[in-house]
């Protein structure tokens, strides 16, 4: 997610103004099989993140795509991305992405701040900050697909939803407040999954938060990318739980004991 560079910030939102009042999509059934409505279109979340992202780029200092940097966050980007092609995966979790077109892409910030961030559409950025701080492919893939896991289940165009219908307010905040972190340990289990079925092992997420955490420790502050999330400690435990589940998924369908849709 966005955090830090506040004009970031007010940059999402300002490009979420426009499309505010539009038609909302009926509310249907989310990742997990939850309720969830969307404010924004198919086309209308494609081009937002264009939009956006394009911004981006234009007020950050991007490394060169030749950079090792560049090419190893593209390389597991790429994995992780690939993942929403495996039909049992995208079934199972209920993300919608048959009708959405996404434009992958990867970047990387020179900045010390220690997140990432996936806009709708699928662009990609990390900042070098983090790049020193995930250990392994493994740990950055954890991070990627948390990230990823955002777009593919439209958390930006929910999120607007439920802005458009509550307003604002104090108890509006509040329940935003409780709604980010209800999508971030969403994120956090679709992307335990996702980087699961690219082939990493999601050991290295609970390896990674638990780094993370030991960092907050040691600096008395929590990393931009911790902002809004679930505390440390209910994070490492539901990954932890998630551990073997994605693993007993992911050796079901190398197996081929997943199964078909139904009316096949």
């Amino acid at each position: 997610m966005i955090a830090r560079v506040r004009p970031l910030v007010v940059l999402f939102v300002g490009l979420l103004l426009p499309l505010a009042g539009c038609d909302t999509r009926p509310q249907g059934e989310g990742p997990g099989h939850r309720p969830q409505e969307l404010a924004l279109s198919p086309e209308q979340e494609l081009e937002l993140g264009r939009k956006a992202y394009r911004e981006v780029l234009g007020q950050s200092k991007a490394l060169p795509l030749n950079s090792k940097e560049v090419k190893r966050v593209t390389h597991v980007g790429e994995r992780i991305a690939g993942t929403m092609k495996i039909e049992p995966l995208m079934r199972e979790i209920n993300l919608d992405v048959k009708d959405y077109r996404f434009e992958w892409q990867f970047n990387v910030l020179e900045d010390k701040q220690v997140n990432a961030f996936c806009l709708p559409g699928g662009k990609v950025a990390v900042f070098t900050g983090l790049l020193h701080v995930a250990e392994n492919d493994d740990q950055l893939a954890a991070v990627l697909g948390h990230e990823v896991a955002h777009a593919l289940a439209h958390h930006a165009s929910e999120r607007l939803a439920r802005q458009e219908r509550e307003g604002g307010g104090l108890l509006a905040a509040l329940r935003e407040k409780h709604y980010d972190r209800e999508q971030e340990s969403e994120a956090d289990h679709i992307g335990l999954f996702l980087m699961t079925f690219a082939g990493y092992d999601p050991g290295q997420a609970v390896a990674f938060w638990q780094r993370m955490k030991q960092l907050s420790d040691e600096r008395g502050q929590v990393p931009e990318i911790l902002s809004d999330h679930p505390s440390d400690e209910k994070r490492i435990r539901q990954l932890e739980e998630w551990v073997p589940k994605a693993k007993a998924a992911k050796k079901a369908y190398d197996e081929g004991r997943i199964e078909p849709p139904r009316g096949r």
